[in-house]
């Protein structure tokens, strides 16, 4: 039981990896680490996906405005990446259609459409249909804009349940042999001929443990630099680049399911994302920021006053700062290529590979986007290779995540079962548990015959035994984690519903605790 496990000493005990990061990077190369027959540790100062990798716009996407970068190496591995992670992750991710008002004197349309021509093109698309012009004052979309917008281009791209797939990476990690530990962070370092022994603290208990790795994976994101400076000691001529990225979520601004791609004068470009059924996600902004704070980063009034003008701009109904009802922020360790503008640092993945001949070598990550982290966790243990010859080859191209091993992924299709397996589930329910536990509702639901042996509700359908299964399979410690991170729950259950959650898991990790 992960979300449960006891506490293990490692102070006799080697491992090939030790992982620093609990984000999508950091859980993508155990998860592929273990599979080549790599013993791994990874560990997390606080929840999986607990800082960047949830706080992204939850897209899974080629970037269409990094070609103005001409960054086409990685809008290439991006489109090829979209496709295999829709096979992979049928449940989590689907795919979502993007309108994109002209907007004159930004860009002209010639420039738009051969941009989204080499979009369509650059790699291959199995499911997802090209690109289309649409005439605003014809269409239905037309009728959420505001007069003066006449033509719009609809492209393709995919919604990605950003921190679930953190989670499922970590959880087919441990299935295969890996350590998972969260709430646990790396005091410091040192090398020892050819091994690191490394330092772990229990931020709960304040229990110290030693671990001795063959190498140290430094997937910190935007503490990167710091794991490298404070914790191992050593220098990098490779800088991070940190800029904040901000998002706002207000009620429902349009009817259709597709989403609005919206050019600003500054050219920028803001996302609104039809949201969690009742609501509108909007953003995100570029800001640069010094140094990462201690403490988790929020948006400023200005973000907010920014978000809502671009809105306004495109939009009939308008936004003002009190019709926000959620925000988050998350800050993007980008590698410093020296742009001058937060907007052109490129989205790329740059590897700093330490390593003195017969020494445990450290790998750390600069950059990287959610959508390629398959593809950077397969780099990253090419790098490695030397240091471990008898690693086994890569393997996750074609591999399903937890729950994704539906047939022919075909999600709608699995729906249908799931209606028929359990059919006293309200079809709202059904379908919120099935797209966020795909084939593993078996396990968290199994054999129950009615609402009544889901345990006690905690609010919009969220029941003990959704709370057991993510305490003990997904590393869930807190009613945060579960109402934001492993879903986005903390938009619908009332007011008390956290305090009644946090109450309950204290009292089964109590219980758990007693019983060992």
């Amino acid at each position: 039981m992960p979300g449960l496990q006891g506490k293990t000493n490692f102070v006799t005990t080697v491992t090939d990896l030790l992982i620093v990061g609990g984000g999508i990077n950091g859980a993508g190369i155990a998860r592929d680490a273990v599979g080549r027959g790599l013993s791994v540790v990874l560990c997390e100062q606080g929840d999986l996906a607990g800082y960047t990798s949830s706080a992204s716009t939850k897209l899974i996407h080629g970037g269409l405005r990094y070609l103005e970068y001409y960054e086409f190496r990685l809008v290439r591995e991006a489109l090829f990446e979209r496709e295999r992670l829709l096979e992979s992750a049928p449940h989590i991710i689907w795919p979502l259609r993007f309108i994109l008002p002209h907007e004159k004197g930004i860009r002209p349309a010639w420039f738009v459409r051969l941009g989204l021509f080499l979009y369509d093109h650059l790699a291959p698309r199995k499911k997802l249909p090209g690109t289309e012009t649409i005439h605003l004052t014809r269409h239905p979309a037309g009728q959420a804009l505001k007069p003066g917008f006449d033509t719009a281009f609809v492209y393709s791209d995919c919604w990605v349940e950003d921190s679930r797939m953190v989670a499922l990476n970590a959880l087919d990690a441990f299935e295969k042999g890996a350590d998972i530990r969260v709430r646990t962070k790396l005091t410091s370092a040192r090398r020892e001929g050819d091994l690191w022994v490394a330092s772990l603290q229990n931020v709960e208990t304040g229990q110290i443990e030693e671990v001795r790795a063959r190498a140290i994976v430094n997937a910190g994101g935007p503490f990167v630099a710091d794991v490298l400076n404070s914790k191992l000691g050593l220098n990098t001529r490779k800088n991070v680049r940190l800029v904040k990225g901000s998002h706002i979520v207000v009620p429902k601004l349009f009817d259709t399911k597709k989403a609005f791609i919206l050019q600003n004068t500054d050219k920028r470009i803001v996302f609104a994302i039809p949201y969690q059924e009742k609501f509108t996600l909007i953003g995100t902004t570029d800001i640069p920021v010094e140094a990462v704070p201690d403490k988790k980063v929020t948006i400023s009034q200005d973000e907010i006053q920014y978000l809502c003008n671009v809105v306004n701009h495109f939009f009939k109904r308008s936004v003002t700062p009190a019709d926000v009802v959620w925000t988050y922020s998350g800050v993007r360790p980008l590698f410093d290529d020296g742009s001058t503008s937060a907007s052109a640092v490129t989205r790329d993945y740059v590897f700093d590979l330490d390593g003195p001949p017969r020494q445990a070598p450290v790998l750390s990550i600069f950059g990287g986007k959610i959508t390629t982290f398959r593809k950077l966790a397969e780099h990253a243990l090419d790098e490695l290779k030397a240091y471990f010859p008898a690693m086994k080859p890569a393997w996750t191209e074609d591999a399903k995540m937890p729950g994704g091993d539906m047939p022919d992924a075909d999600f709608d299709r699995f729906f249908a079962t799931v209606r028929q397996r359990w059919p006293f589930l309200p079809e709202h329910l059904a379908r919120r548990l099935a797209r966020a536990y795909g084939t593993r509702m078996e396990e968290l639901l199994g054999s129950v015959k009615s609402l009544a042996d889901l345990g006690e509700d905690f609010g919009a359908g969220l029941t003990a035994a959704e709370v057991d299964y993510l305490m003990r399979r997904e590393w869930a410690r807190s009613a945060e984690d579960i109402l934001w991170r492993r879903s986005k729950l903390g938009l619908h259950v009332p007011a008390d519903a956290a305090g009644k959650i946090d109450a309950y898991i204290a009292k089964k990790r109590a219980a758990a605790i007693a019983a060992q």
